[in-house]
């Protein structure tokens, strides 16, 4: 089916839609879905819909945006649908100032795991710090695949990152890498982490995202890409719960889904390295930022 067909089957004809994700950048996989976003100004979760066996996810964005973080993902955008060419001129400031988007979002990443970092070790015996040690871990990843000119696309990113040069920034995976615990995925505890991940989507997104991960659990694992599923699937818990992180210290009970979802390690000693090394790397790869 194509691209455009979709529009109207999805009752979109009218609206101001663009299309991203991985399918846009050309580093996608059979498990992977249709990215569409509908500029309606609806502030409200994305919709997952299936056509002809195509699964979609819809966002929903706004021409006014400001959010580095979220401009930085419609740099590559393709415009389906701009009855008021609203979109087009969008995208094309993003484009004139993508260089300094993409850097303002690398820095905030960045920043923000510096910051997970600190918490954690103020409290290492909060059941939370481990939490915030892998929420670092992936925010430092996305620090660094931005200040390569990758998108942040969780099940690509760690081929992304395989590939890069090696140079003074990119050498620091290698210590995140250990953090991010990649060489202990195994089949069983992938099943383990991609139930729980489900779980935990179904508690926070509530949108049937459970349908997308599942799909692409089962690609991932069926091909041997064991690190990358591993990586996908913490990476989409880091997002939920900085959604959720101004109020998650209400719901303790999500320790328990989230120590199997993210695959937590629970020695302080070893929380406090990691929180220190994580640390380090950030602030190290803000001052390369800051003088490249």
């Amino acid at each position: 089916m194509q691209i455009k067909d979709m529009i109207p089957k999805l009752g979109l004809s009218n609206s101001t839609v663009g299309f991203g994700g991985c399918k846009v950048h050309q580093t996608t996989l059979d498990c992977c879905e249709y990215n569409l976003t509908v500029f309606d100004d609806l502030i409200q979760k994305d919709a997952i819909a299936t056509l002809d066996d195509q699964i979609i996810r819809i966002h929903h964005g706004k021409i006014d945006e400001s959010s580095s973080d979220v401009l930085q993902k419609y740099e590559s955008m393709q415009i389906l649908s701009d009855p008021q060419w609203k979109l087009r001129t969008l995208l094309t400031n993003i484009k004139e100032k993508q260089d300094k988007i993409r850097n303002a979002c690398a820095k905030s990443c960045l920043v923000d795991a510096a910051f997970f970092a600190t918490k954690a070790k103020q409290n290492l015996d909060d059941p939370f710090s481990a939490i915030w040690i892998k929420c670092a871990s992936y925010l430092v990843c996305d620090g660094l695949v931005l200040l390569n000119a990758k998108p942040r696309s969780p099940t690509h990113m760690l081929g992304f990152i395989r590939k890069f040069v090696k140079n003074t920034k990119n050498v620091t995976f290698s210590g995140i890498e250990e953090i991010l615990g990649l060489e202990r995925a195994t089949p069983s505890l992938l099943e383990r982490m991609m139930k729980s991940t489900i779980g935990f989507s179904d508690m926070t997104e509530n949108n049937n995202h459970g349908v997308i991960i599942q799909k692409k659990y089962e690609y991932l694992v069926a091909n041997s890409l064991l690190s990358d599923c591993y990586f996908y699937l913490g990476y989409l818990n880091k997002n939920n719960i900085i959604s959720i992180r101004d109020s998650i210290h209400k719901k303790p009970e999500l320790i328990h889904v989230l120590k199997t979802a993210l695959d937590l390690e629970h020695d302080p000693t070893k929380l406090e390295q990691q929180a220190m090394l994580l640390h380090k790397t950030a602030n190290n790869l803000i001052h390369l930022q800051n003088y490249a």
